[in-house]
């Protein structure tokens, strides 16, 4: 089992939090971590026992800051600071899911400013590295830190809550025995460390933007062999036409198309059906170069949060000071994931519309619907409303999720960037965006098969894909049902089948 080294001189990535969450990875603290810690926590005690006031530390959270907290309340305050705030309601994250958060958070507290005691770091680490998993329900954070999402994270250290462990739902308490780890004491500002943060999101978004990045690879092969499958001209993907206008992903798409269709017949002098092909077809390496840029723009967002100590009040060992800020917020990953949502859709336009042009003979000198049955048969035709309905579906969530937010906690949270709501909503496409993708194969594979082409005809990538595809559902003669077909492909797709670049 590999180990993921957190706080040293290599940044934290996406990739690790990938590695932790679905591969098992164990979490490691860098020596220097301990050194940070120590010394951030140091500040913490001495100031916290002064006059001046901390928000979270020695003075009261949301509508009661300024309250000052007596000095016997200091410790217990943060473990009511957790309780009160577990309101998150709903159903629960997998397990996965819980890893990636609890990995983002122990990845912000080792950037060293969040004053966290060694003792609750270690145990975050350990539950982690002994698979004990909180239950973690979906609804209820703002964006203004993912306080309930945190709070039910941090319940089964204080030995409250219910959590999961070897596929059992216990109580925290019983999952912390079993596991053999001690329930944590919580000191000043603890608490606050814990559940004042946007590890939620950050971890969802980092398995999100993997996600998202793997099914944009499996696209592009569809497209490819669309182009194939359609006999699409070919020279919008040249190289000197990308060049002359170096938009954002553009030539990466393009690049990656032209690898997929290496050694097509679609090359050859005069074999383009038509001067130009529909939109769809012709500005594809623009939508998905849009995409690719956007997405790539999430991941190094993303990156970027892993590595940061984004606290408030942010401890500054060196200076030995706590200072009230605003790092908690997170506007720039929650607009750039709201960017992602639309050039999701974008995409997802030219992906039905594709699919739909394949059904005409006008378009496609094929027979109509992809059946060579004659009338008497309905081909592909009935799979067009699954594909409406799938679009349908994918518009309605490219609206902004940043712009939905109403002030709270009397008026002192009068801004939300609602950015756990903008990750999920991106997550809920990519669901509907898999089944496009296993449609536009079908589809494509089905032209192909009816253009009977020598797999020498086709591009590298492209005869690859269409292998794969034809391992999993034979070609369409007889009808019969397609969702499952459907439901098949869209399996294979998730799991990385269709990731493909000819060597």
């Amino acid at each position: 089992m590999t180990s993921i080294s957190v706080g040293g001189r290599t940044p934290t990535s996406v990739a690790d939090v990938v590695a932790v969450a679905r591969r098992g990875a164990r979490v490691e603290l860098d020596p220097v971590v301990r050194e940070r810690i120590a010394a951030a926590r140091a500040v913490v005690l001495q100031l916290a026992a002064g006059d001046q006031q901390f928000y979270g530390v020695n003075s009261a959270l949301g509508a009661n800051t300024g309250q000052r907290l007596s000095a016997a309340d200091l410790v217990e305050y943060q473990r009511r600071a957790i309780l009160a705030r577990a309101v998150g309601v709903g159903p629960r994250y997998d397990s996965e899911s819980v890893r990636a958060m609890l990995m983002a958070r122990i990845a912000g507290m080792a950037a060293g400013g969040s004053g966290v005691s060694q003792p609750v770091l270690d145990a975050l680490v350990a539950i982690v590295n002994r698979g004990v998993h909180p239950i973690v329900p979906r609804y209820g954070s703002i964006g203004v830190a993912d306080l309930p999402q945190l709070s039910h994270l941090a319940l089964p250290l204080i030995g409250a809550g219910k959590a999961e462990l070897d596929g059992e739902t216990i109580s925290g308490a019983e999952a912390l025995r079993r596991a053999g780890i001690e329930r944590v004491e919580l000191g000043p500002k603890d608490g606050l460390a814990l559940i004042s943060a946007n590890a939620a999101t950050i971890g969802r978004a980092a398995l999100v933007i993997d996600d998202a990045q793997r099914l944009a690879a499996a696209w592009l092969t569809a497209i490819a062999m669309s182009y194939d499958g359609f006999r699409a001209n070919v020279s919008p993907l040249d190289e000197r036409a990308i060049r002359a206008r170096p938009a954002p992903g553009q030539a990466e798409v393009a690049t990656q198309l032209r690898a997929r269709l290496a050694g097509s017949a679609l090359y050859a002098p005069g074999s383009a059906r038509r001067v130009q092909d529909p939109l769809s077809f012709r500005v594809v390496a623009q939508v998905q170069g849009s995409l690719h840029a956007a997405l790539l723009h999430v991941r190094e967002l993303v990156d970027i949060e892993l590595n940061s100590a984004a606290e408030s009040p942010l401890v500054v060992a060196a200076d030995g000071v706590m200072l009230s800020n605003g790092n908690f917020h997170v506007p720039a990953l929650t607009v750039a994931l709201d960017a992602a949502a639309i050039a999701l859709a974008q995409s997802s336009s030219l992906a039905t519309e594709r699919v739909i042009r394949f059904m005409s003979p006008s378009f496609t000198e094929l027979p109509l619907q992809l059946t060579r049955r004659g009338p008497a048969h309905s081909g592909f035709a009935t799979l067009q409303k699954t594909l409406t309905a799938l679009w349908s579906e994918i518009r309605l969530r490219a609206n902004p999720a940043s712009l939905d937010f109403l002030p709270v906690s009397e008026g002192a949270e009068d801004h939300a960037t609602m950015a756990l709501g903008s990750v999920e909503r991106c997550a809920e496409m990519l669901d509907r965006v898999r089944y496009l993708i296993a449609i536009e194969l079908l589809v494509a594979a089905q032209a192909i098969d009816l253009r009977g082409f020598g797999t020498d005809a086709l591009g590298a990538g492209v005869q690859m894909a269409h292998a794969k595809l034809r391992e999993i559902v034979a070609m369409l003669d007889e009808d019969r049902p397609l969702g499952p077909d459907v439901d098949a492909v869209a399996a294979a797709v998730a799991d990385g089948a269709f990731q493909m670049e000819p060597a």
